[in-house]
């Protein structure tokens, strides 16, 4: 029964061995969860070509300040992402890769740190003694493999590394500086000399400080707010707030984060005024917390829900793992050196976050996106000290979460296989249902999820649950391979592809004077891989009150192109002879129709 932990004590022997094991390990992580597929598909609306539009805007207006979409500012979030999109334009083109190349370098790098920072701390202090180094050091190679697995082998980091938005980098920028400041917490454990109060910070809590700016020019103000108030916090707790105060050397901290974040807030607002304050800090920010915004509103309960399903399997063993931490024991933690508390760091990470978009009026899911390496890094503790004990007996806790895994495995194959009869109707892929059935998608995923079921059955059946994290891990990755990246695929061809070949041929047949329009809906994906402006119009009626205003330059040439679909042209009282059908791609038409017959129709 002791087997998984004399493994541990031959790897051991070998460390050069289980060195280039997890090298490869997280090269393969890395490579399925993040780079494979990365530029196949289209980019996806609405957001996205947002995005990547505003990006290469900067190239070609060559004003790399102001951010624009469609001839108009764009201040919903700070420039980094751009710039970092733009320079990958100029590097490998103006491509989809390009676009989402940041997000997924940003899930990468979290995950190598995150691999390095558990393999130095990534021990329980409430199962193994100070001086079992051996066990100690099983521990931490069980923590470091399963928790950089568990940081990239999830929905949320999945969807998100593979998104060209902010989110990801975001995540990537304050995830890394939360180990960074550990790193420097660390290593700073001795008392601090008087004559040093000028020095500048370790090198951590420089990186630290780096990290944290960079996430100010992701996304704004939250970049700094909840990394210091997970800080403050934690610190508070342990009864290290005045001292740790002193090691961050605050006075040139902030002369670097303000060296790195205020020029561009300078100058954007030299450029624009009050328009950039209103709309970036007023709407973006401040109006997000306190108020429901774009409609993305939900019950306190909201958070529960997202976790637990986009992070999971692994979600089952959250609550175990915030119990395993024992928060309420404050002298325990106050006394124990700083290497030891991590967990609790990685706990007060988790709850800060949860806690802080909990109370936010605007909810989303990509909100908790920052908060999974903290909760992969309190399930892989609970892991590793469960791989590392000698007593081959489960206790309750695990046996429970283990069961919760496998019902949520059940739950996930009865849900695949019946998903087809389940899915809504969408008026942009007729018969969406019938189409997933065919490509047999559903049943790769029944399959997969009915083998994990069966397989964690089997080990519990025989006494083997120690291999239950291993199968999941595996499937997880099967799943990724076999059923998340085909699905992409599949609905891209569906969904937006016809976009974009419909682009393809905008560019193609437009006259220089001609506009671009679309009618009843918008895709922003249109203007990027058209690589013109375009016009959008929800009805006939938009359509007529454009043409009513007198400030607005009416089109100049004699007719239009139009992007739309039958019954929104149908609206217009246009028959089939009154334009020419240029395209056809899925329920989407490319038409032109002369601006005479367009104002006969209104």
């Amino acid at each position: 029964m002791k087997k998984i932990a004399q493994r541990g004590h031959k790897i051991e022997q070998y460390p050069k061995i289980y060195w280039i094991i997890a090298i490869l390990w997280l090269l393969v992580i890395s490579s399925i969860a993040f780079i494979v597929n990365l530029g196949s598909t289209s980019l996806v609306d609405e957001t996205e070509p947002l995005f990547a539009e505003a990006a290469r805007q900067m190239n070609v207006t060559g004003n790399w300040i102001t951010p624009y979409f469609n001839g108009e500012t764009r201040f919903d979030k700070p420039p980094l992402i751009y710039w970092l999109m733009a320079i990958a334009y100029k590097l490998i083109g103006v491509n989809e890769w390009a676009v989402r190349l940041p997000s997924a370098l940003a899930a990468i790098a979290l995950m190598c740190l995150g691999f390095f920072t558990l393999k130095r701390f990534g021990f329980s202090p409430f199962s193994v003694s100070r001086t079992d180094t051996d066990r100690i050091q099983r521990q931490l190679w069980f923590s470091a493999t399963i928790g950089a697995a568990l940081m990239s082998l999830n929905v949320q980091a999945i969807v998100w590394g593979r998104t060209g938005v902010s989110d990801m980098l975001l995540s990537g920028c304050m995830g890394c500086g939360l180990l960074c400041f550990f790193w420097g917490y660390v290593s700073e454990d001795k008392l601090i000399e008087a004559n040093q109060q000028w020095r500048l910070p370790n090198k951590w809590y420089l990186a630290f400080y780096i990290l944290i700016a960079l996430a100010v020019l992701t996304k704004g103000p939250v970049g700094i707010v909840l990394p210091g108030l997970i800080i403050f916090c934690f610190l508070i707790y342990v009864r290290q707030f005045w001292r740790v105060l002193g090691e961050l050397k605050l006075f040139w901290g902030t002369i670097i984060f303000l060296i790195i974040t205020l020029p561009w807030y300078i100058l954007v607002y030299l450029e624009n005024g009050n328009a950039y304050l209103n709309s970036f800090f007023g709407y973006h920010n401040f109006q997000r917390f306190t108020d429901v915004v774009n409609g993305h509103d939900a019950p306190w309960y909201f958070y529960f829900i997202i976790v637990l399903a986009l992070f999971a399997p692994w979600s089952v063993y959250l609550p175990l793992a915030l119990v395993r931490v024992r928060f309420w024991r404050s002298r325990f933690w106050y006394k124990k050196p700083r290497q030891a508390q991590f967990s609790l760091f990685a706990a007060c990470w988790f709850v800060c976050i949860f806690a802080f978009f909990s109370i936010s009026v605007t909810k989303l899911p990509s909100y908790t996106l920052p908060l999974i390496p903290a909760a992969a890094i309190l399930v892989a503790l609970v892991w590793s000290e469960a791989l590392t004990n000698y007593n081959s007996k489960i206790d309750r806790g695990l046996l429970i979460s283990i069961v919760l895994n496998l019902l949520l495995a059940i739950a996930l194959a009865i849900a695949f296989y019946f998903c087809p009869q389940f899915i809504g109707k969408d008026p942009v892929i007729p018969n969406l249902g019938e189409k997933v059935a065919r490509a047999n998608l559903h049943l790769k995923g029944a399959t997969i999820w009915g083998t994990i079921s069966l397989a964690s059955i089997a080990c519990l059946l025989l006494k083997h649950w120690r291999w239950t994290i291993f199968i999941n891990l595996i499937g997880f990755l099967a799943f990724i391979s076999l059923v998340l990246q085909p699905s992409y695929m599949f609905v891209d061809r569906l969904r937006q592809a016809p976009i974009k070949n419909l682009a393809q041929t905008v560019i193609e047949v437009k006259q220089p004077t001609e506009e671009l329009w679309m009618l009843g809906f918008e895709k922003p994906s249109l203007v990027f891989y058209s690589q013109n402006l375009a016009k959008f119009f929800r009805n006939d009626e938009q359509i007529e009150d454009y043409y009513r205003q007198p400030d607005v330059t009416k089109p100049q040439a004699s007719s239009v192109l139009i992007v739309s679909r039958d019954r929104e042209l149908k609206d217009l009282d246009l028959q089939p002879q009154d334009y020419q059908v240029l395209d056809n791609e899925g329920v989407y038409k490319l038409i032109r129709i002369s601006t005479q017959k367009m104002f006969e129709s209104l």
